[in-house]
């Protein structure tokens, strides 16, 4: 059976799928034409950030899973494979841990100024320090919008610096909280009005899409940080630019953003209170291991004709 592989992976994900017997072709390109082409005889997917919309999976007669390697799955018509008898199935248990640390490393450098700083220094500054104090993390309070696996996990990394978590996440009732004695739950605008750091831990649909902007920016106090390594789409990006160009908040750390990757003359790189990163949250070489492991795991379950670990949708069989 064979693997189609557009965007290349961890060396363990290919050895665990040759180990079993497929035969794995990589992909030359992500756009349409190419993965139809590259697809059409292929068993399976195993996919990174490329799209699969219908009309791939509608010209891939063999298909039956879309692995997903990593834990979105914006980038899948699901409706689409459910309604074909493909499988999509993603990556849960493989990245929260790592994308906990990277969100607490952002939130550290923009709370100590760490990149604005370390710039001036290498520019001559030694003493932009002075003027550009940064903050401690002790009694700050820290908004979590979402709080599934990663929320949790940021949650327990910042309680270590004897942070304030405040919740907000419709789909949790407050026994989840039991571990987390310095957390509670609010609703949305409580969250983003109390927070001194606001951090997105929630996935990209139609409800979640453009779901903060103006409105949540106004709502937010000066002082505070906006975070964001869940997706780019969430986020009215036009509405947050303007929030730190009119330092409506203090500054924003992303990792997401609504084109990737970000275009150099994008406003956001010409702003100095916004920290940028291309999309690393996950970027390790474990969790990469984890992430290309997982999937292909997924790959090999719904090819021997089991049901998968982590399916994201349910098609008819």
């Amino acid at each position: 059976m064979k693997v189609l592989i557009p965007q290349d992976i961890a060396q363990e994900g290919k050895k665990y799928l040759l180990e079993r017997g497929y035969e794995i072709k990589m992909g030359t390109g992500t756009d349409e034409a190419t993965v139809i082409e590259e697809g059409k005889d292929a068993d399976a997917i195993l996919l990174r950030l490329s799209k699969i919309n219908r009309t791939i999976l509608a010209s891939c007669p063999k298909l039956k899973i879309v692995a997903r390697h990593g834990v979105g799955y914006d980038n899948v018509d699901t409706k689409a494979a459910e309604e074909l008898g493909i499988w999509v199935t993603n990556t849960p248990m493989s990245n929260a841990k790592t994308v906990a640390e990277t969100t607490m490393t952002l939130i550290l450098a923009a709370a100590k100024n760490i990149f604005a700083v370390s710039n001036k220094m290498r520019e001559g500054d030694f003493f932009y320090k002075n003027s550009h104090k940064g903050m401690d993390l002790e009694g700050k309070k820290l908004g979590l919008i979402g709080f599934g696996r990663i929320g949790k996990m940021v949650a327990k990394l910042a309680s270590a610096f004897d942070m304030d978590i405040l919740v907000y996440d419709p789909f949790i009732h407050s026994e989840v909280l039991t571990e987390f004695p310095n957390a509670k739950i609010l609703d949305r605008d409580e969250v983003l009005k109390q927070a001194d750091i606001v951090s997105l831990h929630l996935p990209s649909n139609e409800q979640t899409k453009n779901s903060i902007g103006e409105k949540e920016f106004n709502v937010m106090k000066e002082s505070a940080y906006f975070i964001n390594l869940a997706r780019g789409e969430i986020v009215d990006e036009p509405a947050l630019i303007k929030a730190l160009q009119e330092n409506k908040i203090k500054g924003a750390a992303l990792d997401v953003y609504s084109q990737e990757p970000l275009p150099l003359d994008h406003p956001l790189c010409q702003l100095d209170n916004v920290i940028l990163t291309p999309h690393i949250a996950s970027n390790t070489e474990e969790c990469m291991a984890r992430m290309a492991v997982h999937a292909a795991m997924e790959i090999h379950k719904v090819l021997s004709g089991e049901q998968p670990s982590w399916p994201v949708n349910s098609p008819n069989q």
